[in-house]
């Protein structure tokens, strides 16, 4: 390849070469990995460059009105490339969109190599969290001074490419060799540019790092378990303010409300009787320092303290953050390790499968070239740090864990296991991080994950209920299950496969025959207690059944039922009899084969999942179960699910008598009216709330307005509520200096009201970034952040949990009290189940939640004693319906509320937070 590389980026006035049109040229030259020289031109597209375009670039009109046409500088641009490699970030674009333009022009087309920076960032960078490139740059340090300037953007995609060079020739060389045979599905030429930093340490091959090891022809960072040394000599627990203080060494600021959560959670976990405390500790007060310091004095590996919290992200910022912070305050540090299912570790012995027989797929490969340079990082073999939005991929399918129950002795990399080193960790650490679907999905277990200990501190213990639910639910697609059996049945799937495999055996060969016969003869069973139980409701798609509606059922569906169970028995047995066999001859197959039988392993499983789950589906009619259906189209095909309301109630779990004492930690746990709400519902009435106190002034730090019109948003549909919304917040925000937070109770009115206002603020150089619409909520919140003016739409998971300190966020729109809806189904079944209690619906449940939801909603304004906001709401229902108070009673009390027109509101957005 050509050795001077000229890095390109363009800059155009959209992304269709036929009509759109080049609007500025950079280029970086390097030889001998520095720069030698620099190019940039504006370029007049002869067009209208759009208010967007002109946004994203800062390149006006005006700008490129005296700049030359790109026939001025066709010849200047092509020489300069002439003998070069072409290196761009997603060089489909810059390359096919210059050479559209130099034909154009009556130029011939580039033949000159390729380089693509994001496959090569792809691969040698595989855990960072976007291959955007300012968002490389920024992570990796990289100076870029105007992002989506084409000058600018050569420039940091030059030092990009640098850095990734770099970054090769420090791996091993069985990591390299490895990559450079994987590497031909890359772009253009970028595989060469591998092959050649390859040959180039071949050449000169440093010494193995003494923090790696090569296993089997893959490099593996070294993994120790650090051994737990408890320091006799300790310090007693600091009490006092003043024995806080000299501990705290100037690293940490003394504050009282943080203080008074220490003592509560020391004084709970060695001094009370009670099992279980709730304690309500407001944000922004410092709660996980709060809980963690009291651990340092009580927690061993005998007796460690299992912390569970809402979210993986939650579980990494206390793994990452908080408890490093900790321990450069104390004598006797804390061990944390983060506990995940299975499922989320790597089998380096199936990962070594897919690289003897690889998949022929770009994106396959790709993923399998990022593993091996992160095998030489990661010490876990958590694949969450590849920080993939998804893992559904057919590579993670195939290579992730199925449990140490499946590992053989004799495998090479048996030692070297994960899930092995994971355990050996849990037994040297006295903290155990979980999230609370790991900590509900113990109750599911074979054998528990999670030790037995005295301490187990549950933090956003308000998720924990919903969490229980949602683990709860099982449920099954028959449609989604019988595309998958066809699929196995295709030429050289899973099916096809395993009969390979067999043909020299012809006793497993008949039992496998014998076990597909007993999957068609369950399709079949499904499909007719389907169309016999459910067909009578031919207008109906979503049902949910009562216990009455199973005694109705005729004889032969009776029947059908007890054939389908039987079914589901023999399949089993004939699956466990096979999957013994073939285990008995795995040692003679290829790695790829053992992939396949590996894949029929985990089916199994899911088969045994299936049966229990419709046996429970069938038989189990309690009034605490729901059966939901939804039936499609054929009368013959259903999504089914069950869920249970009692999963929530701790005592009925297997965990819950495994620990001594139990705290119940969040932000907001008080209910008014219902102090008690939470406990009631996790089935344990008589544990005690303590809120520890605020100390935000909201009298002058906050201000609730509540729209003052005639509009009752109930009365409105669907396309009359996007307008109503998408009219008032163009009022309020397209002229505003405030970034702001709007927050919605339905993802389809947000995707309305975001097509109708979105070109117009984007013409007036604001962006909105919403929910569903840009990448995962991490994305979105890191680029509200560094955008000044930027207006967020979410939903859901954006009402709480999301840390958007001072200045970051002073402005919330909340569009309606976020009640649940009513009609949907699973709705209606819990309101039907809580009236069969005695309960009223609405106002011990929906009316709780929402009040509870507005708090947290404030909570994302008030986060400190600095902080400043406003809350807007666009419901009126707040001070016309008699259930307002109750509403308002959640809230703080000192809180100002008071009604405002929308040009009163725009009037105190000014006043009150543009103003110093």
């Amino acid at each position: 390849m050509n050795t001077t590389y000229a890095i390109v980026d363009i800059e155009t006035t959209g992304t269709d070469p036929k009509t759109d049109r080049i609007i500025q040229f950079g280029c970086v030259l390097v030889e001998n990995d520095e720069i030698v020289n620099r190019f940039a031109v504006d370029i007049n597209p002869i067009k209208t460059i759009s208010n967007q375009i002109q946004h994203l670039t800062h390149i006006s009109n005006k700008r490129v009105k005296k700049a030359p046409y790109f026939e001025d500088v066709a010849a200047t641009i092509y020489n300069l490339l002439a003998d070069t490699t072409f290196v761009a970030h997603n060089i489909h674009f810059d390359y096919s969109f210059l050479n559209h333009e130099l034909v154009r022009c009556g130029m011939p087309k580039l033949q000159i190599p390729g380089i693509d920076t994001v496959e090569l960032a792809q691969i040698f960078l595989p855990t960072q969290v976007s291959f955007r490139l300012s968002d490389l740059a920024e992570n990796l340090g990289l100076e870029h001074d105007t992002p989506h300037q084409a000058d600018s953007d050569a420039e940091v995609t030059a030092a990009l490419l640098l850095y990734i060079k770099a970054t090769m020739q420090q791996l091993p060389l069985v990591t390299l060799e490895k990559i450079a045979q994987l590497s031909e599905v890359t772009s253009k030429q970028t595989s060469r540019f591998i092959k050649e930093v390859t040959a180039q340490v071949q050449e000169k091959v440093p010494p193995l790092s003494p923090f790696l090891e090569v296993v089997d022809g893959i490099a593996l960072q070294k993994k120790e378990v650090p051994l737990f040394e408890e320091n006799y000599y300790n310090s007693r627990y600091p009490k006092t303010k003043k024995e806080k203080v000299k501990l705290y060494q100037n690293k940490l600021t003394y504050r009282k409300e943080q203080g008074q959560l220490m003592n509560t959670v020391f004084r709970h976990f060695t001094e009370s009787e009670e099992k279980n405390l709730f304690i309500e500790a407001s944000t922004g007060m410092g709660k996980t320092i709060g809980y963690l310091l009291p651990t340092v004095f009580l927690a061993t590996p005998e007796n460690p303290m299992v912390i569970s919290t809402v979210s993986i992200l939650l579980q990494h910022q206390l793994i990452d953050q908080d408890i490093p912070l900790l321990n450069t305050l104390v004598n006797q540090p804390l061990y944390a390790t983060v506990v995940k299912s299975k499922s989320h570790y790597i089998d380096l012995q199936r990962f070594k499968a897919t690289l003897d027989s690889p998949v022929q797929q770009k994106q396959y490969a790709l993923y399998q070239m990022g593993i091996l340079v992160w095998l030489t990082q990661t010490t876990t073999g958590d694949l969450d740090e590849l920080n993939l939005i998804r893992l559904d991929h057919i590579l993670f399918q195939e290579i992730s864990h199925r449990g140490i129950k499946y590992l053989a002795v004799q495998q090479s990399f048996y030692q070297e296991d994960f899930l092995r080193h994971l355990q050996k960790r849990i037994t040297q650490s006295n903290v155990l991080i979980v999230n609370h679907a790991f900590l509900a999905q113990e109750t599911q277990r074979e054998q528990p994950l999670l030790p037995k200990s005295r301490y187990l501190l549950i933090d956003e213990a308000h998720h924990l209920p919903e969490t229980m639910e949602k683990v709860s639910k099982h449920y099954l697609d028959t449609s989604t299950f019988q595309r998958k059996i066809h699929q196995f049945y295709e030429k050289d799937q899973l099916f096809d496969q395993i009969e390979k495999m067999l043909q020299d055996d012809s006793e497993s060969l008949r039992m496998f025959h014998l076990y597909q016969e007993e999957l068609q003869a369950i399709i079949e069973c499904q499909e007719d207690i389907f169309n016999e139980w459910f067909g009578q409701w031919s207008t109906q798609e979503e049902i949910i059944l009562q216990s009455e509606q199973r005694q109705d059922l005729s004889l032969n569906c009776e029947k059908n039922i007890q054939r389908l169970l039987l079914y589901y028995q023999e399949l089993l047995t004939i699956g466990s009899e096979l999957n013994e066999q073939m285990n008995k001859m795995s040692d003679t197959w290829l790695d790829r084969q053992r992939v396949y039988f590996g894949e029929f392993l985990s089916f199994y499983e899911t088969m045994k999942t299936q049966a229990a789950f419709m046996h429970d589906w069938l038989t189990n009619w309690s009034s605490h179960y729901v059966h939901w259906l939804y039936l499609y189209g054929d009368r013959k095909t259903a999504r089914i699910q069950l869920i249970n309301f009692h999963a929530a109630v701790l005592p009925n779990t297997t965990w819950y008598k495994r620990y001594e004492k139990i705290i119940y930690l969040g932000g907001s746990l008080k209910v008014p009216k219902n102090r008690n709400y939470y406990a009631k519902k996790l089935g344990i009435p008589e544990a005690a709330l303590k809120v520890i106190p605020q100390t935000y002034d909201y009298t002058t730090q906050a201000k609730l307005l509540i729209a003052d019109n005639d509009i009752n948003v109930n009365e409105l549909d669907s396309e009359e509520y996007a307008n109503y919304l998408a009219e008032n917040l163009t009022i309020l925000l397209e002229e505003s200096a405030q970034p702001a937070l709007v927050l919605f109770t339905s993802h389809e009115i947000l995707q309305k009201v975001y097509k109708k206002i979105h070109p117009h603020f984007l013409s007036k150089g604001k962006e909105i970034l919403a929910q569903g619409m840009g990448g995962s909520k991490e994305k979105l919140l890191k680029r509200f952040i560094q955008s000044k003016q930027a207006i967020l739409f979410g939903a859901d998971s954006f009402w709480e949990g999301v840390d958007l300190p001072g200045d970051a966020l002073q402005l919330l729109i909340v569009t309606r009290i976020p009640f649940e809806n009513p009609s949907r189904p699973l709705n209606k079944a819990r309101n039907y189940y809580l009236k069969e209690q005695g309960i009223d619906p609405f106002s011990q449940e929906s009316l709780p939640k929402a009040a509870l939801k507005l708090r947290q909603g404030l909570g994302r304004l008030i986060r400190s004693e600095e902080d400043k906001g406003l809350m807007l709401l666009f419901d009126r229902r707040m001070v016309t319906k008699n259930y307002g108070k109750r509403l308002e009673k959640a809230l703080p009390k000192e809180l100002p509320i008071q009604e405002a027109t929308i040009e009163e509101m725009k009037h105190t957005i000014e006043e009150f937070l543009e103003k110093p």
